[in-house]
């Protein structure tokens, strides 16, 4: 074979292993290339080790046996026996752990054949399922994330060569760097996911678009209220407001917000009213710019932030946490998230059941326990509070691994 094509071959690898940072499961597509380059058995990726109440993460490729198909040289089934076994019993007895970072090191470099096959590990595990010969590095962040990567081979096959450290020797800087780039992708995608969060909470619907002023992205409000269609809609990929004049005042927003981002301006913030057709009350409407990054020039991205305020959006506060936030007794709770959805104390009482004197006797010790004297001054108190934020989330679709 010529050195092109091993440089080639080598070259392919490698992105391989860059690319399985993106992928999910991560490593995906890598594992299977990493086992064919090492003619291994088995290789295993773990992403992190099992403990005690923790399954932790670990990927397995088995090699196909003959005639199998392509589809089975993708990852093995994580309920395997293999997996769980390893994960609940086995993972304690091997003596293959906790290796010295980016060393190559092979199973025989810390045991003898002879103690190997006298071993718990070997007798109760390795042997059921095969495996003999096992190569392995550890590489990553000592502080962060570790990837520790595994070649299995069985008994009668030949032992790791020189070659074969040779190669995964070379492999480990750029498994290194993708397991980097991995852990700082799961890391900015579990912070969106809290922001996205704490938004959807709030009420407010969030609409980002690209520089074209076509949409890259929604919460859950803002797509509910663009399939509603009542005074806002998408058509194609582009916000659109009912009525000519309305519609018109949007776009010269938008193109001026757009201006001002490419133009280095984030400060300006376009306001709209958005009348609705169906009689229901205005939207309100805020247009920024979304702050340019010094190397995302000419990039297709985020550009500007469309936030949206609904008046007939129910407040989400959780009268649990308004409860221990304000020391609050839970009927004191419900009664004031009644009146921050404007209900009169008079509503409140005939919607609570209770006798106008309780409900203000009610009010009476929510003041003193939040220090305000008016229902005005309540009811600004608990709209800025954290209240919102104590509902559960519906969960977040996220980069990290699926096991």
């Amino acid at each position: 074979m010529s050195s092109s094509l091993i440089d080639s071959a080598f070259d392919n690898l490698l992105q391989a292993v860059y690319r399985g940072a993106l992928e999910q499961p991560p490593w995906r597509s890598t594992l299977p290339a990493l086992r064919d380059a090492i003619d291994a058995q088995v290789v295993s990726l773990v992403l992190r080790p099992p403990s005690v109440g923790d399954r932790g993460v670990i990927l397995n490729c088995v090699r196909p046996d003959p005639g199998q198909q392509a589809a089975a040289s993708q990852l093995a089934d994580p309920g395997d026996w293999e997996l769980t076994a390893y994960r609940e019993q086995f993972f304690s007895l091997d003596p293959f752990i906790n290796l010295p970072l980016d060393q190559i090191i092979t199973l025989g470099d810390l045991l003898s054949d002879t103690e190997l096959m006298a071993s718990d590990y070997y007798l109760q595990y390795l042997q059921p399922i095969g495996l003999f010969r096992i190569l392995g590095v550890d590489t990553g962040e000592p502080d962060g994330v570790l990837a520790r990567l595994r070649f299995s081979r069985r008994r009668d096959e030949a032992p790791f060569s020189s070659r074969d450290r040779k190669m995964l020797a070379q492999i480990t800087p750029h498994l290194r760097q993708a397991v980097q780039i991995y852990a700082r992708l799961h890391h900015m995608t579990s912070e969106r996911d809290i922001y996205a969060g704490a938004v959807d909470q709030l009420s407010v619907a969030t609409i980002i678009l690209d520089e074209k002023g076509r949409l890259l992205n929604t919460n859950a409000m803002a797509s509910a209220l663009l399939k509603d269609g009542d005074g806002l809609s998408l058509k194609g990929k582009r916000l659109h407001l009912a009525g000519r004049n309305a519609d018109r005042e949007l776009q010269s927003a938008l193109t001026s917000v757009i201006s001002a981002q490419q133009a280095g301006e984030t400060s300006v913030v376009k306001a709209l009213r958005v009348p609705r057709p169906a009689g229901r009350p205005a939207l309100g409407l805020v247009i920024r710019p979304v702050a340019l990054s010094e190397w995302g020039e000419g990039q297709v991205g985020p550009c500007a932030a469309v936030f949206i305020s609904d008046p007939d959006q129910r407040d989400s506060a959780s009268q649990q946490t308004l409860a221990e936030l304000f020391s609050l007794t839970p009927a004191e709770a419900n009664v004031a998230i009644l009146l921050t959805r404007g209900l009169s104390l008079a509503e409140v009482s005939e919607a609570q059941n209770i006798s106008p004197h309780t409900a203000r006797a009610q009010l009476k010790s929510i003041f003193a326990k939040t220090g305000v004297s008016r229902q005005a001054e309540l009811v600004r108190m608990i709209a800025k509070s954290v209240a919102s934020l104590g509902q559960a989330p519906e969960p977040a679709n996220r980069l990290g691994v699926r096991d």
